[in-house]
């Protein structure tokens, strides 16, 4: 019998139906029509299924919904009566409760019902959300009211129903009713906001060798959760059904052809999203794993060092680029490898470099090999302030996604340890006392280990205003002096309503806080990086015309209030690029993973508002809820990458390269007609120096190199750097940049104007780089698509350079370390730093009493290790201070190399530490508590001359009432920085800028003045670099404001950008040189300094 067959009841052979029964069904098919047509609405299935559940025609009773499927059609009777067809069907469906639904897809229930509620993320009431059965196709069951509840009669608990539950802009919710053997049952549904996934985990970087096998893993979160991967190699698209692949991509038997890059991207129904890009490398079965020839690494050496052989005061040492290589592979194929190898040290020599009258021991590497990577931690640290005044954001509390992670200090400072698989570090800054706006931020650290500051910049909340919930209301955006808000909120009669969804009548508070962009010191206050994802997952950056925080509040101000249908009002006027009005957006903050989401477009109006001229409006329509701020922005794929570096010195030398440098950049939005002169800035972005400098991205222009204009600066442990002078006149070799293209990007330092302004930071234009132009297209603008030839530029092609004076001091080493660099340690017994995760800084405080400032040393021996005994780990040289109070005294805080453990952790070495003061100095005096605790901790050291200090440094870590200052942290700058800050405070816990005399002291030493012919090891270097030739890297002159300002013996703090003179050791700590031999005819220039603030 053909089931799908159309007639009626009687024409069908086979029917089960009898003439009269078929008679029957004809009289009653209209009633039975309105009846069925009624049911096929919500409401009217809910009123109609309980009478329709089981109805009788003849000697049958049977459930319409259940078991039949009746149709209108015309009789072939001559009365033309309408009849109704039944169509029989298979139900293979087995209900352990109830019975079968009209469609055969579920089991329904009758005495059962199910009470629902529906909430947003903040608890507030999910109003008109959608209720739907999954079966075969979804069922519009009914939707939530404005509490957010919903009604459903007739679904059985059988634990196998199950619940779709929609609404815009949130990701659908899934929920199983649950088996039970009540008959009225309760659900609580959340729902989240839909967005795109967010990848928190990239494949990372990998080495195999050909034929082995590798595992590149991938994961992202979102709402709705990614169900759909594809992997990239190369930009192109691997074959799921030939790799099988999901999340996890598995390649064996590897061929060289597969080197290369690989990336994932994940979907959802919300969107896509990329990740990091990572490297394979596949190597030959017999090649070398990594270059085993060392690359040129100069260190600088003493002044009396003077290398005839190279002409220069620089020694090569070698170094060995810290990159993946294949090591030894562990069984099983994992996403991250157990031990991770990486090129370094595998064969040092030692050499005795000859200086005038001693030699000088250092280490050389001489072979590269494979080895495991050290292992680092990362750290970012910060201080977090207001922008109108610095105060400090006091035990404000640090969130990381929706997890507390920290705390601020008392002075706003804070510590966070980055976990070793984050990509991105996005944390949120909130005020328990609501004065300052939630900031988040996207904080840039450095993936090879150690720690990066940040100034974090806070907002300050603006005071509430009060509103009538009942009326409409008017906020503006944006109060600048002689200009006209940016924008206005309207906020109709009536939209304020409770977190439960009723509706508010009352007074309101409002605090609504708006970032202005035509305010350029507002910049660096700038919420997260300006990013958001496209379709098709790639990063791309916005252009801000303005952000602002919303908060509303009941009259007492202890209620949160939502509020909708929100309007914003753009004045079309304030959009100064035309093509941007059509592309203007609203957007919204995801606090979790730093980036912008859409919140809607904008629509052009033309309406009189405060002036009586007509003008033309954005308008936008908004709800607020759970998020409270947001941004009128436009996205703009005019892109480009600013090369710069940072160095230690004016040298601009390649090995003086400083890790670690925040380098920020404000992109400057011109006026009409591109004038020179910008009226307000359009983006914020950081990115923190490497190995090989920054790339900093940046809006730029190919048609006119005035269109688009910067501002870069730089700054390092809340210090900030100078930049190459511009005046009198452009040095094209001390900038870094060659003509014609300089003078195309119209380079200004700040003070080329006005030399009392700051000289920390640059101005140029954003010229993108012609094509066409050879001298343009080797940096230091690079096209957004040739990011890779911007990391990877040599230290000879273009850039931007910025430079930090360390000041009157001096480090040497016989096994080089950058401090800069965690990965270049290396595990030798003579090593300063034993523990490349844990660095330990010791500062012993000097008081010098006589007319002058002094050099005094460190040098730093084994004592007692067997290994090092005798051996030099290296010396340290720094300037005293004169006391401002007092010209007759001066003080130096002195680094020395902490006793403990060596690199093998196997016994601990007290350090053999000699203080020596230059000239004609004599002990007067060590610390009592110093004295006695090295008396009680034997071995003593000999101090048989009374014009150097001698001791076997304490292994405890002894406080300033001792005169020695320790700390121990995952990054050496970070520790020295701390110690140094309490040397100077002459406490164990504070921090201060200016060196105090009298309190902290561990040794003291009478100085006689010095004849007039004789000269510190500062001055002496200083004559010998201007007598010498020229460095190698060495390419800019003094500027002369400064030897002006150093002549008049005016204070002059480090930050404020002072040029001072870089020391060097003077001697071998086994060789001390007569005093006679530093003697010429140069007078005495006084030298005053500060340190910076941690």
């Amino acid at each position: 019998m053909d089931w799908g067959r159309r007639g009626t009841a009687a024409e069908t052979p086979g029917s089960p139906w009898s003439p009269l029964e078929t008679t029957m069904v004809t009289m009653k098919g209209w009633i039975l029509l309105l009846l069925l047509l009624g049911a096929t609405s919500v409401l009217g299935q809910r009123i109609l299924k309980p009478a329709l559940s089981r109805v009788q025609i003849g000697q049958r009773t049977f459930s319409p919904l259940v078991m039949l499927s009746l149709e209108s059609t015309r009789s072939s009777s001559r009365r033309g009566d309408p009849t109704f067809t039944y169509v029989r069907r298979t139900c293979n469906i087995t209900c352990p409760m109830g019975h079968v639904n009209a469609d055969c897809d579920t089991c329904m229930c009758e005495d059962a019902t199910l009470h629902g509620k529906v909430s947003l993320e903040d608890g507030s009431p999910a109003a008109d959300a959608r209720v739907y059965l999954q079966a075969k196709k979804l069922k519009l069951l009914t939707m939530a009211d404005n509490r957010g509840m919903f009604r459903i009669p007739g679904i059985c608990p059988d634990g196998k129903n199950t619940l779709k539950i929609k609404k815009a802009k949130y990701a659908t919710a899934t929920v199983t009713v649950p088996e039970s053997n009540r008959r009225n049952l309760a659900i609580q549904v959340q729902l989240h906001r839909s967005g795109k996934p967010y990848v928190f985990r990239s494949p990372e970087d990998k080495a195999r060798r050909v034929g082995q096998s590798v595992s590149l893993c991938c994961d992202a979160r979102g709402s709705p959760a990614p169900d759909r991967y594809l992997w990239y190699h190369n930009g192109s698209v691997l074959d799921p059904s030939l790799y099988k692949y999901k999340n996890n991509l598995i390649l064996k038997n590897l061929k060289r052809e597969q080197s290369g890059e690989y990336f994932c991207k994940a979907s959802s129904a919300g969107g896509s999203a990329k990740s990091q890009v990572a490297k394979l490398a596949v190597i030959g079965t017999k090649e070398a794993a990594c270059d085993s020839q060392p690359q040129s690494h100069l260190i600088r050496l003493p002044h009396d060092c003077f290398q005839k052989a190279t002409n220069s005061f620089y020694y090569d040492v070698g170094k060995c680029p810290a990159k993946t290589c294949v090591g030894k592979l562990d069984k099983g194929l994992r996403c991250k490898d157990n031990v991770s190898y990486c090129c370094g040290v595998s064969k040092m020599e030692t050499r005795d470099i000859s200086c005038d009258g001693y030699t000088l021991p250092t280490k050389v590497i001489v072979e590269c090999g494979c080895k495991v990577c050290t292992e680092t931690k990362i750290m970012v640290r910060g201080r977090a302030t207001a922008a109108d005044n610095g105060e400090p954001l006091r035990f404000g509390h640090i969130y990381m996604g929706n997890k507390r992670v920290s705390m601020t200090g008392y002075k706003g400072t804070f510590s966070i340890h980055v976990p070793a698989d984050m990509e991105r570090l996005v944390l949120t800054f909130v005020d328990r006392l609501q004065k300052f706006v939630n900031t988040t931020k996207v904080l840039p650290f450095k993936e090879n280990g150690g720690a990066v500051f940040h100034e974090i910049k806070l907002l300050r909340k603006k005071a509430p205003v009060t509103l009538e919930s009942t009326e409409t209301n008017m906020i503006s955006l944006g109060e600048m002096e002689e200009d006209d808000p940016i924008a206005e909120l309207e906020i109709p009669p009536n939209a304020f309503y409770r977190k439960n969804g009723e509706v508010y009548s009352g007074k309101v508070k409002a605090s609504v806080t708006f970032l202005d962009p035509r305010n350029i010191s507002t910049a660096p206050v700038t919420q997260s990086d300006l990013n958001f994802v496209d379709e098709e997952g790639d990063v791309f950056p916005l252009r801000t015309y303005g952000m602002f925080s919303v908060d509303f509040t009941d009259e007492q101000g202890t209620e949160s209030l939502n509020a909708e249908k929100v309007k914003v009002h753009l004045d079309a006027a304030q959009v100064k690029m035309p093509e941007h009005v059509q592309e203007m957006k609203l957007w919204s903050l995801n606090p979790e993973t730093g980036l912008w989401e859409e919140e809607g477009d904008f629509n052009i109006e033309k309406s009189t508002r405060r002036k009586r001229e007509e003008r033309t409006f954005l308008v936008g329509n908004m709800e607020i809820k759970e998020r409270r701020l947001f941004n009128l922005d436009v996205p703009e794929s005019r892109r480009c990458y600013v090369k710069v570096r940072a160095y230690r010195s004016e040298r601009f030398l390649q090995s003086e390269q400083i890790q670690g440098v925040v380098i920020s950049i404000i992109n400057m939005e011109p006026e009409p007609g591109f004038s020179s002169n910008p009226r307000a800035w359009g983006r914020f972005d950081s990115v923190v120096t490497g190995p090989n400098g920054a790339c900093v991205p940046a809006f730029c222009d190919e048609q006119n190199p005035e269109a688009y204009g910067a501002y870069i600066l730089a700054s390092m442990g809340g210090e900030e750097l100078e930049a190459v002078p511009s005046a009198p006149k452009l040095n094209p070799a001390a900038i870094g940049v060659p003509q014609p293209y300089l003078n195309k990007l119209n380079y200004r330092r700040t003070d080329h104007e006005d030399s009392n302004i700051k000289k920390t930071a640059f101005s140029i234009n954003m010229a993108k780089p012609s094509p066409n132009s050879p001298e343009e297209n080797n940096g230091p603008i690079y096209a957004y698509e040739n990011l890779s030839e911007c990391e990877e530029a040599p230290h000879s092609a273009a850039h931007f350079r910025f430079y930090r004076i360390e000041g009157d001091r001096y480090d040497y080493n016989t096994v080089p370390f950058s401090e800069d660099d965690l990965m270049s340690w290396t595990d030798d017994y003579l090593a300063w730093w034993p523990k490349p995760m844990e660095f330990r800084a010791c500062y012993i405080k000097v008081k010098i009493n006589g007319p002058q400032e002094v050099n005094v040393r460190s040098r730093n021996m084994g004592g007692t290790h067997p290994r090092t005994i005798g051996k030099l780990y290296g010396i340290r040289d720094v300037r005293s201070i004169r006391d401002p109070q007092r010209r007759d005294v001066s003080t130096a805080c002195l680094e020395f190399k902490c006793s403990g453990m060596l690199f093998d952790q196997d016994r601990v070495d007290r350090t053999l530490v000699k203080v020596v003061p230059q000239g004609n100095c004599r002990r007067v005096s060590v610390n009592s508590m110093l004295h006695e605790y090295l008396v009680n901790h034997l071995p003593m050291a000999t101090n048989n001359d009374t014009s150097e200090y001698t001791m076997l440094a304490p292994l405890d870590p002894l406080g300033h009432n001792y005169g020695i200052y320790t700390v121990t942290d995952q990054d050496p700058r970070i520790a020295k920085e701390i110690a140094l800050g309490r040397c100077f405070d002459g406490t164990s816990d504070g921090t201060s800028r200016t060196m105090k005399s009298d309190v902290g002291v561990g040794l003291t030493f009478t100085c006689s003045e010095r004849s007039a012919t004789e000269q510190s090891i500062f001055q002496s270097q200083r004559n010998l670099g201007q007598q010498s030739p020229r460095d190698p890297g060495q390419q800019s002159p003094r500027d002369p404001g400064q030897q002006s300002l150093r002549d008049s013996g005016q204070q002059t703090p480090r930050d404020s950008g002072q040029q001072t003179i870089l020391v060097l050791p003077g001697q071998s700590p086994a060789y001390r040189r007569p005093p006679a031999s530093r003697r010429n005819n140069q007078a005495k220039i006084p030298m005053i300094g500060q340190r910076p603030t941690y």
